[in-house]
């Protein structure tokens, strides 16, 4: 007579490679080389800088959702140094590339998170409302620059900032991680205003502490930045979408705190 085993049934899993915070570490470097690759390519002028905006501003909202917060973030990061040295055409202030790039990543992998991570998105909340006041602060208070010009030149700040906070946040992310294409995209558009917003918003800071310019270019900023940063949401929901798609259709493992 054979005896059965008794207690706890165990389950062994094979772990594979490196992972940064559950993401495969091969995806982030391919990732963070997708960003610098994305660095060459202007996507718009930096006013009175001579510079211009890279169009990997547009995906880092998409690397946090595939990876999540700290690997999104750490990817985008990587890319947004390597591109600040081999495309310094679409670099303003180093500094401000690669932190904006983090903020990118970070914050929207935070908009999904849960259990333990549930408040994160705080911090990125904390950040944009301190980011802002040093912003609009050093504008009104310094160099005099009119509120309400301030507030017409910063519009996509303050509006990211405010969706961000406000349940859009978790709406857009709930869109990402279903399964309507209709939803999916829209998800996209709104969640990148919001994070790529954000991502203008903490590099605008660092640059304008950096070159401080004068009061006319708020004005100038109010017709333009809107435009701007609606062709880099297109860009990044167009891309976006293709990109979920086919993660989704071939079944590619995901990342522990993917968002899709």
């Amino acid at each position: 007579m054979t005896e059965q085993p008794s207690g706890e049934e165990r389950e062994i899993k094979v772990l594979g490679g490196a992972a940064i915070d559950g993401a495969p570490l091969a995806y982030v470097v391919v990732l963070a080389a997708v960003v610098a690759g994305l660095a060459f390519i202007p996507l718009s002028a930096v006013i009175g800088s001579g510079k211009s905006f890279p169009m990997s501003q547009a995906i880092f909202p998409l690397i946090g959702w595939i990876l999540g917060p700290v690997a999104g973030a750490s990817a985008n990061a990587i890319g947004a140094l390597i591109g600040v040295l081999v495309a310094p055409h679409t670099t303003t202030v180093p500094a401000a590339t690669i932190l904006g790039a983090f903020m990118g990543g970070f914050g929207a992998g935070a908009m999904a998170g849960g259990g333990s991570r549930r408040r994160w998105w705080l911090v990125v909340g904390v950040v944009g409302l301190l980011a802002y006041a040093a912003y609009a602060g050093r504008a009104v208070l310094q160099n005099g620059v009119g509120v309400v010009a301030v507030i017409l030149g910063s519009f996509i700040d303050w509006s990211a900032l405010l969706l961000y906070l406000l349940p859009t946040r978790k709406m857009a992310a709930r869109w990402i991680g279903g399964q309507d294409l209709g939803k999916l995209t829209a998800g996209l558009f709104l969640g990148t205003w919001m994070v790529a917003g954000l991502t203008h918003l903490v590099s605008s800071t660092i640059v304008y502490y950096v070159l401080n310019w004068p009061a006319p270019v708020w004005a100038a900023m109010a017709p333009v930045a809107p435009i701007e940063h609606a062709v880099r949401c297109v860009v990044g929901t167009v891309i976006g979408a293709g990109v979920i798609a086919g993660l989704r259709a071939i079944g590619l493992v995901k990342a522990k705190f993917a968002a899709y």
